[in-house]
């Protein structure tokens, strides 16, 4: 029997399933990535040849190129799919146990950030080691869809 995964986008409009096994899992540098997803990569693992389904609505569309669709929610905003004509990949954070899905290699690295090479160098802190700097934290109530089981 394969393992279900779950997830969807921070404000709960959108859920997905996918069974295992999940495909490739990989981070791609590349500037339309990084646009997409509003960050410096984005995490994404291919869900080809998976039973995926939408639970709830399906995402929102953008066409990010003539070849390239990028789903989200738009109503929060939430990064979820890059769908290409070789299949889907599905925002790794946007799982809600990101932490079982681990990416093995980095695509689009000509536009990789020089500073990432430096990520694991910096101080660690928790949310409330911040707590003198940021008194507000500890008064923070979630609104986001919490994830599931």
């Amino acid at each position: 029997m394969s393992q279900i995964h779950k997830g969807g986008c921070q404000c709960g409009a959108i859920r997905f399933e996918v069974s295992e096994p999940l495909g490739h899992a990989s981070v791609c540098h590349c500037r339309m990535c990084q646009k997409a997803f509003g960050n410096v990569f984005a995490p994404l693992v291919s869900v080809r040849g998976t039973d995926f389904r939408w639970t709830k609505t399906e995402p929102k569309r953008f066409a990010s190129s003539n070849l390239v669709n990028r789903g989200f929610c738009p109503d929060c905003g939430t990064p979820l799919t890059y769908e290409a004509p070789d299949g889907v990949a599905v925002a790794i954070g946007a799982f809600d146990h990101p932490e079982s899905i681990v990416p093995d290699i980095q695509f689009g690295v000509e536009a990789r950030i020089s500073w990432m090479d430096h990520v694991n160098d910096w101080p660690l802190r928790t949310t409330m080691d911040d707590i003198e700097a940021a008194p507000f934290l500890d008064k923070v109530v979630s609104y986001q869809y919490p994830d599931e089981g």
